[in-house]
């Protein structure tokens, strides 16, 4: 069960990063960060481009962000396009520093008394095997908080790292031991991959659905969007969908209100605010 932060909680000063516009920079100065209630389903698509990644999420009780990482002279650069990535702006410092520094004041969850783990989705858009050799490698240095997997059992910590995009599978499959999961596609749901490999099962919402939120849903795809969330849940998968319209208004919203009743775990949004008062609605 997720126990529920009655009111927001001010944490210690912690190492905050920056951004304006699409290029973002290391801050020089800390800053405090007031967490929100923590929302199960909340996930910040494209987290690094908001002006304080990671921080404006927890401000809105997110509970998955999601970076783009491309390998570039050995370190993991956050960036959407390889032309925008900049020295020093990495997976570390944006949000692996951060998140250890938070958790050092209030222990083993990011939102004090929320049973859970806050999910790191990182999109490798390098190089698959190198990229993630390198994710595993920072995440081992922060291996303190990461969710682990070794010798046939998962040790649940308060940060999970699941790794999208491209994902080396085999390599993934064959190591012992590793601090990062894989990002399955709806192709995976039937594929016995186990869930501690594969916890998280996302898909473009395109690609499944012709629905964009204008008039009801036909019943034909809400029937199929139950089907798909049940299968998945009944496999220990968890699930989200990109793609989804993301444009304030209307259809939005019965887009929203759709994958909430059907049960999506993860709801993917670029508008914080608009999602987070949205599930504070419902909750």
């Amino acid at each position: 069960m997720y126990f529920r932060v009655a009111a927001s909680a001010l944490i210690a000063l912690v190492a905050v990063t920056t951004v304006t516009g699409a290029s973002p920079r290391v801050a020089e100065a800390p800053s405090r960060v007031v967490l929100g209630t923590p929302q199960d389903a909340a996930h910040a698509h494209n987290d690094y481009e908001h002006d304080r990644p990671l921080f404006d999420a927890l401000e809105q009780g997110f509970t998955s962000v999601e970076a783009d990482v491309w390998l570039v002279g050995g370190e993991l650069l956050v960036a959407h396009d390889l032309v925008d990535v900049q020295p020093g702006v990495t997976l570390e410092s944006l949000y692996l520093d951060p998140l250890s520094e938070l958790l050092r004041g209030h222990g083993r969850s990011v939102y004090p008394g929320w049973d859970g783990s806050f999910q790191l989705l990182i999109d490798i858009k390098s190089d698959g095997e190198s990229s993630y050799a390198a994710i595993e490698k920072e995440l081992a240095g922060h291996r303190s908080m990461m969710t682990r997997y070794s010798n046939g059992k998962t040790q649940t910590g308060p940060v999970i790292a699941v790794v999208s995009g491209n994902r080396p599978l085999e390599t993934m499959q064959n190591l012992k031991s590793r601090f990062a999961f894989y990002d399955g596609r709806s192709t995976d749901l039937a594929s016995g991959l186990p869930a501690d490999l594969m916890p998280l099962v996302s898909e473009n919402w395109n690609k499944l659905f012709a629905w964009q939120g204008a008039g009801p849903m036909p019943e034909n795809e809400k029937v199929k969007l139950r089907d798909y969330v049940e299968l998945a849940h009944t496999n220990g998968y968890r699930v989200r969908f990109w793609g989804t319209l993301d444009v304030p208004g209307a259809a939005r919203e019965a887009i929203w209100t759709q994958l909430h009743s059907a049960g999506v775990d993860h709801i993917n949004t670029d508008d914080l605010a608009a999602l987070a008062e949205f599930l504070g609605s419902r909750n």
